[in-house]
């Protein structure tokens, strides 16, 4: 396949290692700058790079728009990103709820360091653990992004960033630390069916209900001001970058394959140390907290409690991976109609 076709793929090796898991409640100007390949230096992690077969050729860009790279995890999008950016010029930014925060690199599948010094990367683990940070964060940092010069090449797997980018966010008065105090412990304590029964309807009917990220934060807004998130959205303004001002691609693959790629993921994590990086988040282990929402990272710490054997952490987590991606799928089809479809074999 000729080097400029779009799609590349991220791949590893394998690791294993008793109990029964619990359930878990879960929770414009163009760079080019002449580095090593950021996909390479992937390589070298061992996290190798392979193509995928797709009819959508790099020079079908266009060079002077934004990019958007939407997509389930573990479908290749960081890999297109730097593809795009080593060969065009640009910054990769995060659009990726967990990949903004300091304490995760493997679980979140964060860019290797090495990935990271070799191509301008923008908004990955630049957020404390404790720090609050929502979508207006996001946003308002991405409209920095957009006013720096470099084309930006925005890639994740969070539909809410996307659509407060292409759609536009409501201004939601910041939540007092007390209110969000509360509401980690009332979904720690309560769950997510009896934080979910609390929401105003017209919420509950917007949101997806089975992100206990997402019902928290309704639930938030809700007690600290009165008014139901959906309501606030009512009074959205105008989006920071229309989906018609950029190239928006959404990566959208087959199930099976996608199923064989997580597992394969899943399996290189361990292998390069994820364990371990739980481990050393588990004295300060908050269940509540988002930044503890990391895909895998409540199996593993069960598993370091004693709840269940490695193995059965690791299966638990591959599943939980699927069902991510599940939801994913059907919030980009739901969401991302007009968006072109590139579809990785």
């Amino acid at each position: 396949m000729s080097e400029n076709r779009i799609g590349y793929n991220g791949e590893a090796a394998v690791s294993r290692k008793r109990r029964r898991c619990p359930a878990v409640t879960a929770a414009a100007g163009v760079s080019r700058p002449r580095r090593p390949s950021a996909l390479s230096l992937r390589n070298r992690q061992g996290l190798r790079a392979e193509a995928l077969g797709t009819d959508v050729a790099l020079s079908d860009i266009p060079s002077d728009r934004p990019v958007l790279i939407a997509g389930p995890t573990a479908s290749g999008k960081s890999a297109l990103a730097e593809r795009i950016v080593a060969a065009g010029g640009g910054v990769i930014v995060n659009a990726d709820a967990l990949q903004v925060y300091d304490c995760w690199r493997l679980l979140t599948a964060r860019p290797p360091a090495a990935a990271e010094a070799a191509l301008p990367h923008r908004l990955y683990g630049h957020v404390g653990r404790e720090q609050a940070y929502s979508a207006g964060h996001w946003l308002r940092e991405v409209r920095s992004v957009l006013a720096g010069g470099l084309r930006p090449v925005i890639v994740g797997g969070t539909g809410l960033y996307f659509t407060a980018l292409t759609e536009g966010l409501a201004e939601v008065p910041p939540i007092p630390p007390g209110i969000r105090a509360e509401a980690g412990a009332r979904l720690r304590d309560a769950g997510l069916a009896a934080m979910t029964a609390e929401l105003d309807p017209a919420t509950a009917a917007r949101i997806d209900l089975r992100n206990p990220m997402r019902v928290q934060r309704a639930w938030e807004v809700l007690q600290a001001t009165g008014r139901g998130l959906a309501d606030w959205q009512a009074d959205t303004g105008p989006p920071l970058l229309p989906p018609d001002r950029a190239a928006a691609l959404l990566l959208d693959p087959g199930r099976d394959w996608l199923a064989a790629r997580i597992d394969r993921r899943f399996d290189a994590m361990m292998a390069a140390g994820a364990l371990d990086e739980v481990r050393a988040l588990l004295p300060v282990w908050q269940t509540s907290a988002p930044w503890t929402r990391a895909i895998g990272a409540p199996e593993l710490a069960a598993h370091l409690r004693g709840a269940c054997s490695l193995p059965e952490a690791v299966a638990a987590a591959k599943t939980a991976s699927r069902q991510y991606a599940k939801r994913q799928r059907t919030w980009f089809r739901s969401r991302m109609a007009e968006w072109q479809r590139i579809t990785p074999a």
